[in-house]
């Protein structure tokens, strides 16, 4: 194949953002694979991220075959993968990342525009067809929804792997509840890329030039030269335009879309059944898969399903993507394997909506209300309440979005509340299931600020309450108030004799145990991965570290999926 290295694209304001270009040895017009994003197009994904590439040597070999991999990047798709089938790859360094100057301010209204003009200079290149289509991981995902509801002309497809649609209830905050994802993530993978980082930092493999240069620049220089996210989100309790900005108008997304998400990824689970609900495109398509958040994007599973997508929009070739069904689940079972299934809506028409009652009398998770008005104290910062369902008489499909209904007071004027679904074996034994990073999570999750609750009914609905986030309703100390708490979309088949949990805290949930527990990102990951609430800048202990109280009363509507047949 032929490669450009740092080609100039300009911008609206003259500004020049450099791009890899990837062709097919022969001269014709091909259609373009692109993505454009922070990370740093040079960055070899092999060196940057050691522990997902030895997981996909190690457990997914099929991910690497038939490639060199030497030009493998972080998220992005491999050239030589897609090249031979006669296909243009184009890589672009963000505004302020990598190879490009200017400014770095991750998913603002500028970088969508920057993204808008990549798109429509790509389009009109003596060797395009004229044909863009948008495929990439997490960043590569999310910007994805934002610059198609902009409507470039000549974006013909998009493919969201496991991106998030809502800058505030995904990315920044979970039910209102801050999260120290930026704090974690934004210097090791987007101020570690900024452009003038230079010869401080990787180097491209290939090429030999640095991936963040080519100046190298004062530290003082390169602070000046990025917005602080991470005081933003902190200075920004509730939703404002802020967020809005920064949040895709799924309104005006009308491109054929292949919306791909993960059932246990605490950022990307969730914009990836909103967006393919919300948009108003004719063809669309939905497709839910497990593993880690790397995984099934680079396995022959997920080439496939790419390429019969990206052929039929931008090939017009047969790939058999005519018959493809609008929703495409891999159901997941405790034994780490999936039952594949096809379905025409989400959630499932058929679902049998189930209420479970938590009794705090009999310490139980069951189908029958309670009989007494029972309350229950813990510590917030404490292991919370766990209840169980006795053991299941049959096998027990849960699959879709999920909610609660809790009426609970704190001696303080606020609470945090983490809702956890977990289930356990016969002998006891939690069972997990892949998550993000962390090879063990449990089956869903729920966050909310009790003082953030207001919903908007126009949006709500019974399994899946809308909060506003756009006003603090402080409680009073003692007094008791009801909440709903959204629970994000989750699929388990729970066998017979097995049985369901709910556990509710006042922070993290921890699987119990000694581990050892994997880190990533200076985080001990016990169910959570990376994905945690722990600065006590935006949960300071005078406040989210009093006792809360949950009042029976308490419920659970869940998903329950009638075996089929």
């Amino acid at each position: 194949m032929r490669i450009d290295w740092d080609v100039p694209i300009t911008m609206d304001d003259g500004l020049v953002l450099r791009a890899d270009i990837f062709r097919p040895d022969a001269d014709g017009r091909y259609p373009v694979i692109m993505t454009h994003g922070p990370y740093a197009k040079g960055l070899s994904f092999q060196q940057a991220f050691t522990f997902a590439w030895s997981n996909l040597e190690a457990e997914h070999p099929d991910a690497l075959a038939g490639s060199s991999n030497r030009y493998q990047n972080w998220e992005t798709v491999d050239p030589e993968k897609w090249v031979p089938d006669g296909y243009v790859v184009i890589r672009v360094d963000a505004r302020g990342s990598g190879r490009s100057p200017g400014y770095v301010d991750i998913f603002s209204p500028r970088e969508a525009l920057d993204y808008y003009t990549c798109i429509e200079w790509a389009g009109v290149q003596q060797w395009s067809n004229g044909k863009v289509g948008l495929l990439g991981i997490s960043y590569y995902a999310v910007n994805q929804w934002q610059v198609a509801a902009l409507q470039p002309p000549h974006l013909a497809a998009i493919c969201p792997w496991e991106g998030a649609t809502d800058y505030y209830r995904e990315f920044t905050h979970h039910g209102g509840i801050p999260s120290d994802f930026l704090s974690q993530w934004f210097p090791p993978q987007v101020e570690a890329m900024q452009h003038g980082v230079g010869d401080r930092g990787a180097r491209n493999p290939v090429t030999g030039v640095p991936v963040a240069g080519p100046e190298t620049l004062d530290p003082d220089v390169l602070e000046k030269s990025r917005a602080d996210v991470v005081a933003e989100m902190l200075a920004r309790p509730v939703l404002d335009d802020y967020y809005r900005d920064r949040s895709a108008d799924l309104t005006k997304v009308t491109v054929p879309t292949l919306s791909a998400t993960n059932w246990g990824h605490h950022l990307h689970t969730r914009g990836g059944f909103d967006g393919y609900n919300a948009i108003p495109a004719e063809q669309k398509w939905l497709e839910v898969h497990g593993q880690q958040h790397w995984v099934e994007f680079y396995t022959d599973y997920g080439l496939r399903l790419q390429k019969r997508f990206f052929g039929h929009f931008l090939k017009g070739e047969d790939t058999g993507w005519a018959d493809q069904p609008p929703v495409f689940l891999n159901v997941r079972r405790v034994d780490g394997t999936f039952a594949q299934r096809a379905e025409n809506e989400w959630p499932l028409a058929r679902t049998d909506w189930t209420t479970f009652h938590l009794d705090l009398d009999r310490q139980e998770l069951t189908t029958t209300p309670p009989r007494s008005e029972t309350s229950v104290d813990f510590a917030a910062l404490g292991d919370g309440i766990t209840l169980w369902t006795e053991p299941l008489s049959v096998e027990t499909e849960i699959t879709g979005p999920a909610s609660a209904h809790l009426t609970v007071a704190s001696s303080t004027e606020d609470a945090d509340l983490f809702l956890v679904l977990r289930v356990q074996d016969p002998n006891g034994i939690d069972v997990t299931f892949p998550g993000a990073m962390d090879p063990e999570g449990a089956i869903a999750f729920g966050w909310l600020r009790a003082s953030l609750r207001a919903t908007d009914p126009a949006l709500s609905t019974p399994y899946r309450p809308w909060q506003t986030y756009t006003e603090s309703q402080p409680l009073t100390p003692g007094e008791p108030v009801g909440v709903d708490v959204e629970i994000w979309p989750t699929s388990v088949i729970i066998p017979a004799g097995y049985r369901l949990g709910v556990t509710l805290t006042g922070r993290d949930f921890t699987f119990p145990g000694e581990g050892p527990w994997p880190e990533a990102y200076g985080v001990r990951m016990r169910g959570n991965g990376i994905f945690v609430h722990t600065d006590e800048r935006g949960r300071p202990q005078t406040v989210f570290a009093g006792t809360t109280t949950l009042f029976n009363g308490a419920s659970l509507l869940l998903p329950i999926i009638p075996v089929s047949g």
